[in-house]
């Protein structure tokens, strides 16, 4: 006998091995439908993952942080696979969850522009509309575990790729391109949320771009987005590997308040502040540029 402690400490009791799918459909056909993944012991895991022994388990859905890191890792391979289906000759480097959405990098023998992008979104919407599976592959190779990188296979292609991912690609609906950089090795850039109504949120203009100065800083970046969006500033993060001045520049024309994050601000926890019109408010922690935002009734809540 299998005994399953659920998140509120009831228990459930099963006589053979189900998967993680299989105690969300026990539990009921909405979660069932909603379930990106599980916890198994407090392990990420997928759907799919069979469960063996008495454990404690949770559904893992989009409307968590893990939930919707999951659904932007999934949709990475998406747009992998769709742009090999377009471009036979890109070949696929990596790709990765990155901020509010995701980003694959490849090698062209053509660069692709930014015209390209809605022939490449629309071949997503179709994959995504066909329902593939997001399998994981069982493999000998040790070292793949130890970098906690796993093949998962959709379509016809396998992916070495950090899991847990969908198990399907119809969860994946509300996502959208909007970036593209490089020549013979080019990112293309994108962003999904659990639902179009999040989606046309993160679409509004920003009152504050937090803008990085290079990779190193990425996860601080997002931390000091989500911290500015906890205190009810809508702001946006710009991640990509673009150089900071052409950011600062390109958001300076609509964007009220940027703030930059460079090694020393990283180092230091702290943010350095600049208006749209160029003025400089030097360097300040992030509970004080929030509270300094609403002391001068600079932005709006919301």
């Amino acid at each position: 006998m299998i005994q399953i402690t659920l998140p509120d400490g009831s228990l459930r009791e099963y006589d053979q091995p189900l998967s993680v799918h299989e105690v969300a459909a026990s539990i009921g056909p909405g979660l069932a439908n909603a379930a990106v993944a599980g916890r198994v012991d407090g392990v990420l895991v997928d759907c799919e993952f069979m469960i063996r022994a008495s454990a404690r388990v949770s559904i893992v859905t989009p409307q968590e942080p893990d939930g919707l890191e999951i659904l932007r890792r999934s949709c990475s391979l998406m747009l992998a696979m769709a742009v090999k289906q377009l471009h036979a000759h890109a070949q696929l480097r990596t790709g990765s969850v990155l901020g509010d959405g995701f980003y694959c990098e490849f090698d062209v023998e053509r660069p692709l522009s930014s015209t390209d992008l809605p022939l490449i979104e629309a071949r997503m919407q179709s994959l995504a509309a066909t329902n593939h599976s997001i399998r994981r592959r069982q493999t000998p190779s040790a070292s793949t575990h130890s970098e906690n990188l796993s093949l998962y296979r959709l379509g016809d292609t396998e992916y070495l790729t950090t899991g847990p991912h969908v198990p399907t690609t119809k969860v994946l609906q509300a996502f959208a391109l909007d970036h593209i950089n490089g020549t013979l090795q080019q990112r293309i850039y994108g962003t999904c949320w659990s639902s179009h109504q999040e989606l046309q949120q993160w679409r509004l203009p920003p009152h504050v771009m937090v803008v990085s100065m290079d990779d190193r800083q990425t996860t601080y970046a997002h931390e000091v987005t989500e911290r500015l969006r906890r205190s009810g500033v809508r702001a946006l993060a710009d991640l990509r590997n673009e150089k900071v001045r052409y950011k600062i520049r390109h958001h300076s024309q609509t964007v009220p308040y940027l703030v930059v994050v460079g090694e020393k601000e990283k180092a230091g926890e702290f943010v350095s502040v600049r208006s749209r019109s160029g003025e400089d408010f030097g360097r300040m922690k992030v509970d004080a540029v929030c509270e300094w935002l609403s002391s001068i009734g600079a932005l709006p809540r919301g």
